[in-house]
């Protein structure tokens, strides 16, 4: 008679800060300041640096809201799994479905930036060629596990840090001369260490604020971070560090980089470019010229693949929490492969959505992830509140009060003023998402007769 099998596989623990950080500056990719620069510029008023800084001030205040909610529960999920246990499992399962427009469409939106650079490169290649090569790379990489994700980042991430610290010089160096895009620098234009690409007479903070709701888009990858929880060594203390550090370093790239960039381009971005929601290609020719924009072009390709790997692992992770909870199917999401120890068949899934990048526009990919992390960003802010000082009534002491009230309601606040701003078709079709999700969990709660399953391991 044959013995029994016991052994499950799971996730595997051998991922350090440096790893974690590595894989969330991947994710977020630095050098995307440059492909959102016309879009925000244009919605900001001209001030893309100070809708960095709001929208740093917002993901700072929500990352420290993360880390409390990873010491509680130190499992992958992320905002699922924190309102699942600290408010309500339906509210979690909505939480969860909502964010998935995040998570699914991320590695989708490094697929359209590859395709755009591909194309200014290689005009007669049909797209489609493109887009299934990346979407098979992608996937190959994430199967075969997280830690070779942040080996195969680690290089990419320091080159890219490189190429935008080359770009600001070649900007500061036609500033020092004198001049700008719209060529010699006049009395009226932006001058440089001035406060004007920050705030003037014209500023609108409405515009900021609209700004930094684009720009939410850029800093999604600090809280995937969260979903690598099973796969991180000494959890408690790595990810919080490593989500508040991942955020700080590329705040400061962000705000520093598109500082010099909105001197440089200081009008209307439709002055400089034909294409403002693609401005990648046009802003390096502009800078560099031709051979400067063909290899940066050329590396930014391989940037945004990081990118879309380290996007694909976290969407993975999520449907893995999901299907484990058997909120989804567990046959099928809830499995990690025994030889890659990595969940496969979400990776496969995730590739397809991927493949989908071939229909759909950059500007209006970006505004449905920003919906999905707007929605992940305030419950988890939320999800503090509700654990820490309602459930475990920790207000006793001053700085418990600023940890697990003041900060998560600023956080909150921080990121409903960003809710005021987001696009209506693209909260109309995050709505009809989210309503989705409504009749699916009624249906596997037979009409919410049924407690939603969850997973009792961490609890």
């Amino acid at each position: 008679m044959s013995t029994p099998v016991t052994n499950v596989a799971k996730l595997q623990r051998n991922l350090g800060l440096w790893h974690v950080i590595i894989i969330g500056l991947a994710y977020i990719q630095p050098m995307t300041l440059l492909d959102t620069f016309g879009m925000v510029s244009r919605d900001s008023g001209g001030h893309v640096p100070m809708s960095y800084i709001f929208a740093l001030v917002a993901i700072l205040l929500t990352s420290i809201s993360y880390g409390h909610m990873i010491r509680a529960y130190p499992s992958s999920g992320s905002a699922y799994t924190y309102t699942q246990r600290s408010i309500n499992p339906s509210m979690g399962f909505m939480v969860g479905w909502s964010s998935w427009l995040d998570y699914l469409l991320s590695p989708m939106v490094n697929i359209i930036l590859a395709v755009i650079y591909l194309e200014a490169l290689f005009p007669s290649v049909n797209h489609w060629v493109w887009v299934i090569s990346l979407t098979a790379l992608m996937t190959g990489v994430n199967i075969f596990g997280s830690k070779v994700v942040a080996y195969f980042n680690s290089w990419i991430v320091f080159v890219q840090l490189i190429v935008i610290g080359v770009f600001v010089y070649l900007i500061y160096t036609k500033l020092q001369m004198g001049t700008y895009a719209d060529g010699t620098i006049m009395a009226d234009a932006y001058e440089m260490w001035s406060l004007k690409p920050f705030w003037n007479e014209m500023t609108s903070v409405g515009a900021l604020i609209t700004g930094a709701t684009i720009l939410c888009f850029s800093f999604t990858g600090f809280d995937s971070l969260s979903s690598l929880a099973e796969e991180t060594k000494d959890v408690k203390n790595t990810l919080p560090k490593a989500m508040i550090l991942t955020s700080l370093i590329a705040g400061v790239v962000f705000i520093i980089s598109t500082y010099f960039m909105q001197v440089f381009f200081p009008s209307n971005p439709s002055t400089y470019f034909e294409l403002v929601d693609e401005t990648q290609p046009e802003v390096l020719m502009l800078v560099g010229g031709s051979l400067f924009q063909a290899w940066v072009l050329g590396f930014a390709i391989v940037t945004v693949m990081a990118s879309g790997i380290s996007a694909h692992a976290g969407v993975s992770r999520l449907m893995y929490v999901m299907g484990r909870d058997g909120v989804i199917s567990n046959k099928i999401f809830g499995q990690i492969s025994p030889r890659f120890f990595t969940p496969v068949n979400n990776i496969l899934i995730a590739g397809a959505v991927a493949l989908t990048a071939g229909f759909i526009s950059l500007e209006a990919v970006v505004n449905l992830i920003s919906f999905g992390a707007l929605t992940a960003f305030s419950f988890v802010n939320l999800s503090v509140i509700f654990r820490y000082a309602i459930r475990d009534k920790k207000v006793g002491s001053l700085k418990q009060f600023i940890s697990y009230v003041v900060v998560p309601v600023l956080g909150f606040i921080s990121v409903f003023l960003m809710w005021l701003e987001v696009d209506k078709i693209t909260l109309n079709v995050g709505l009809a998402w989210a309503a989705l999700g409504f009749v699916w969990l009624g249906i596997k709660t037979s009409g919410f007769k049924k407690p939603v399953p969850q997973y009792n391991e961490h609890e």
